[in-house]
C-alpha cells in the first residue's frame, strides 16, 4: 500500500488577495523539491484556457511548471506521466462530468492511492477528492453520470459556504488546509 499525499483547499482566492496566495507556503511545503511540474485539471471552469494561464503563472512564481490537460493530446496519458495533479475549483457537477467523459476517474485513483503521487485539489477539486459530490452547493448545470467522486478521504468535504449577506466578502470558508498522509486503502 502506498502512502497518499492530499492538500485539499478550500478555496482558491481569499478577500484580498491574489490566486492561491493564502496558501501558496502550503502548496510549496506539500509540493517540495521532488516534483518540477504539476497536471492541472481546469475541467471546473468553462474558459481552461484562461484558468490555466492564472494557474501556469502561479505555479511557474512558486518554481513548478504547470501543463494543463486540456491542452494536451490525450489526457489519461497526461495523468499517467503526471509528477503532480491540480484541480481547480468552478463548478464541482462540470468538473465531475468532464472527468468521467475523458475516462480519467480510474486513472487518477490509481495515480494518486497506488503510485502516490501529491494531489492539490482547490474547491470544486477539494469536493471530487471526496467519496462522492452529494454536498456540494453548485448548481447541477451538467449531469454527470454518477456523483461518486474519486474517493480519497473515506467522508464528504463541503468548502463552498453560502453567505447569505449579499455584501459579504467573505468568499467561502476560512481558507481551511488538510494536509493528509494516510496508508492506501
Amino acid at each position: 500500500m502506498t502512502l497518499k499525499r492530499l492538500l485539499l483547499v478550500s478555496n482558491s482566492t481569499l478577500y484580498g488577495g491574489g490566486y492561491l496566495e493564502h496558501c501558496q507556503d502550503q502548496i510549496q511545503k506539500f509540493l517540495g523539491g521532488q516534483v518540477k511540474r504539476v497536471l492541472f485539471i481546469p475541467y471546473a471552469l468553462q474558459d481552461r484556457d484562461n484558468y490555466a494561464k492564472t494557474a501556469r503563472q502561479k505555479f511557474q512564481s512558486l518554481g513548478y511548471a504547470l501543463d494543463s490537460i486540456h491542452e494536451a493530446a490525450d489526457p489519461v496519458e497526461s495523468v499517467l506521466t503526471a509528477e503532480a495533479i491540480f484541480i481547480g475549483g468552478g463548478n464541482t457537477f462540470r468538473l465531475l462530468k468532464a472527468l468521467y467523459d475523458n475516462n480519467l476517474i480510474q486513472v487518477i485513483r490509481k495515480k494518486v492511492i497506488e503510485d502516490g503521487i501529491p494531489y492539490i485539489g482547490s474547491s470544486a477539486g477539494t469536493n471530487v477528492a471526496t467519496v462522492s459530490i452529494n454536498t456540494t452547493n453548485d448548481m447541477p448545470i451538467v449531469y454527470p453520470p454518477s456523483l461518486q467522486a474519486l474517493g480519497f478521504v473515506p467522508f464528504n468535504i463541503n468548502p463552498h459556504y453560502l453567505d447569505p449577506n449579499a455584501n459579504s466578502k467573505h468568499m467561502g470558508v476560512c481558507s481551511i488546509f488538510i494536509i493528509i498522509r494516510m496508508n492506501g486503502q
